[in-house]
């Protein structure tokens, strides 16, 4: 593109000779390191202005953009273009991607799940396709609801009764007890057994016992004489009136004793729960955890002295099972001890 020279008002044109015109053409090419000084700085109005190359063939042994702008003699030659038109040729240019420079790699759409390890993968439960079936209980398993053996389980009456059952009741009857005699009781499945039971009516001429007990004969006996011997004697020094009759809370039952799989001795007759005592003037002493002063003295003087003539006493304060009544047992133990609670 061709520019028309400015020329100056004060000094003018010289026409230039062709080698002129091809020194200025090399210079303007190739920059030197250092302006020229020229010895007449005029323009010349005739001088052609070489055309830009183009930008998209530029020369390997071009000079680079920076290199053309370097300052060039200010007088004389072709003058320098004008700012806007080399921002034109800049913006011609295509930018060079820079070299060995990576693309950054965009994050994936969607998050990758990482592959498990092998043999490191917990298989998911799966229900059974039975139903598992409880363990079946041993054939033997319903033994431990039986009671445990007691020769006295297999007694039964023989067909005469042995002297001393007939003696028993000689002795019982020399003492004032009033009884009658009962049938035999038995139940095999659970082991009570009472051969010859009598079922006492009083324990002596002036003891009445009340409700009537089931009870062996050496029981009966025994009751009888313990009643005679202690209980009247600390009845009538301890409230000065006679015993009348002896409240009883259980006799012959058959059952185990409480929370255990060996029989009772109430299973065999063998047995006498004293509940209360009732005196001739119409006194009842009640047997508790804490009875009245007087009656607790009376009751104490009882309980201990049964202690001998019965194996077993048991009474309040050994369990919540004798806590309103006295046990009395003839339990045969070993060396003729006595177990007293």
């Amino acid at each position: 593109m061709e520019q028309p020279l400015t020329q100056r008002a004060d000094q003018p044109l010289k026409q230039r000779g062709k080698r002129q015109l091809r020194a200025r053409a090399r210079q303007h090419l190739t920059p030197n390191p250092a302006p020229l000084k020229t010895q007449d700085p005029r323009p010349s109005a005739d001088v052609p202005v070489p055309e830009p190359r183009p930008a998209a063939t530029p020369k390997v042994d071009a000079p680079k953009p920076q290199d053309q702008n370097t300052e060039g003699p200010k007088s004389g030659g072709a003058p320098d273009l004008p700012k806007d038109e080399e921002a034109h040729r800049k913006s011609l240019t295509p930018p060079e991607p820079p070299a060995e420079t990576e693309s950054e790699p965009e994050p994936p759409a969607v998050v990758p799940i990482p592959t498990p390890k092998p043999g490191t993968t917990t298989p998911e439960p799966q229900p059974p396709a039975v139903a598992p079936q409880p363990t079946p209980k041993p054939a033997d398993a319903g033994d431990e609801e039986k009671m445990l053996p007691d020769p006295r389980s297999a007694a039964l009456p023989a067909d005469k009764m042995p002297e001393e059952e007939v003696a028993c009741r000689e002795r019982l009857k020399t003492l004032g007890v009033e009884f009658e005699e009962h049938k035999a009781e038995s139940n095999p499945e659970i082991g009570c057994s009472i051969p010859y039971p009598i079922v006492l009516k009083s324990l002596g001429k002036s003891i009445a016992i009340s409700p009537g007990a089931e009870l062996n004969c050496p029981m009966a006996e025994a009751a009888a004489r313990f009643a005679a011997d202690v209980i009247q004697p600390a009845a009538k020094a301890e409230f000065g009136a006679d015993l009348k009759s002896i409240g009883q809370a259980s006799a012959f039952v058959c059952r185990p004793r409480n929370g255990t799989r060996k029989l009772s001795e109430h299973a065999f007759g063998n047995a006498l729960d004293i509940a209360s005592f009732t005196l001739s003037d119409g006194k009842t002493i009640e047997v508790g955890l804490a009875p009245p002063e007087e009656d607790a003295k009376f009751l104490d003087a009882v309980r201990k002295a049964a202690c001998g003539p019965f194996k077993t006493v048991l009474g309040p304060g050994a369990d919540a099972d004798h806590a309103l009544h006295f046990h009395l047992d003839l339990e045969a133990r070993r060396h003729g001890g006595t177990f007293c609670q």
